[in-house]
């Protein structure tokens, strides 16, 4: 399988180069990426599990999908693209904020991350692909706050870090 690459960028989200992303991990250079959040008509955010044998925040839940963009793909297409891969669904998708930050992990990678939000609607289940996810539901953004001040150890850092900076701009 061909080593997947990140798109490096400055804080202005410009492209600076490309690197392999395990090593854009272990070095912690700041590098493109998106975090899909999909809604139902009652307003429920579909959430993910990681799956546990991920390389870093295996079996933590987590916004519908996110991934790295792809050299020349737009921010829509590779979110539409991971959304499949993962989730198994497409829906239309619109960007909303983007924002930079940096979570170390305990096997010493860390994420530093231009992170794109992308917003979508759904209504069904999803055909999970179970070398990426282990489970899924749907959480009202208030329930997941509540549970995310009580058990924050079960979510990813960058869920716990949008909703803490970010929760009025991905509320729909």
């Amino acid at each position: 399988m061909k080593e997947e690459l990140v798109i490096l960028v400055d804080e202005n989200d410009q492209q600076v180069g490309l690197m392999p992303k395990i090593e854009a991990h272990e070095k912690a250079l700041l590098h493109r990426a998106f975090s899909v959040f999909v809604f139902n008509s009652k307003k429920e955010l579909m959430i993910q599990q990681r799956a546990f044998h991920k390389y870093h925040s295996p079996g933590l839940w987590t916004n519908t999908c996110c991934s790295h963009q792809r050299e020349g793909e737009s921010n829509i297409d590779a979110g539409r693209r991971r959304l499949m891969e993962e989730m198994g669904f497409t829906v239309d998708l619109e960007e909303s904020i983007s924002f930079i930050y940096k979570a170390p992990f305990d096997n010493g990678l860390t994420e530093h991350e231009y992170d794109h939000i992308l917003l979508g609607d759904f209504e069904g289940e999803p055909d999970l692909n179970p070398d990426e996810v282990a489970a899924w539901k749907w959480m009202s953004l208030e329930a997941i706050q509540e549970d995310m001040n009580v058990h924050p150890e079960i979510y990813t850092e960058w869920f716990k870090i949008i909703f803490e900076k970010f929760y009025n701009h991905i509320e729909q």
